[in-house]
């Protein structure tokens, strides 16, 4: 086995993995598979954790995920299965990180891990075991990595944005005691 087999190899196996880990978490939002709640629940979810409007947002990060997963698997319009992904990601990781990084904790480790898998590869490309490699790479040109990244960073700035606003509103409103009441025995 040659060096290039083995990366293609490498590369088939970090695509199905990390694809189909993706592909699975959206398929939970978008139709309630694996023990997922569907658009309804998690769009609830979404909203109780700033992403307004819930049911749009839990759309959107379904079809990210599920979408992005699918294509990465199958090695198809990687850069733009890779950016979708890791913008997916993105979102995830804003809502752990106040729990700190480890996944045992709540954190973003598992949500991190997951969006620099699918950057990594839209950036390294599919390798040969792909059906971009197929297709003569009509989808998956040199010039689409930077603008995949360039649009989903754009607009994951934007709706990541636009939840730390929300968020920051309402704590604003919120009064905290000041002073701490001792008790009396």
């Amino acid at each position: 086995m040659t060096r290039n087999d083995r990366r293609d190899l490498g590369l088939l196996l970090l695509r199905l993995g990390a694809g189909g880990a993706l592909a699975a978490h959206g398929a939970q939002k978008l139709f309630g598979w694996f023990g997922g709640h569907g658009i309804e629940g998690t769009g609830q979810f979404m909203e109780s954790v700033g992403y307004v409007p819930g049911k749009a947002s839990a759309t959107a990060a379904g079809l990210a995920e599920t979408g992005g997963g699918t294509l990465l698997a199958l090695g198809l319009a990687t850069p733009a299965a890779g950016a979708a992904a890791a913008g997916a990601m993105a979102g995830a990781a804003a809502v752990h990180a106040p729990n700190g990084f480890f996944n045992q904790g709540g954190g973003y480790e598992y949500a991190a891990t997951l969006g620099l898998t699918a950057a990594g590869l839209a950036i390294t490309g599919p390798g040969r075991i792909s059906l971009d490699h197929l297709l003569g790479h009509a989808v998956n040109r040199g010039w689409m990595i930077p603008a995949a990244f360039a649009a989903t960073a754009a607009g994951t700035a934007v709706v990541v944005g636009a939840r730390a606003r929300r968020l920051r509103k309402a704590k604003e409103g919120e009064q905290e005691a000041l002073f701490e009441e001792e008790q009396m025995e």
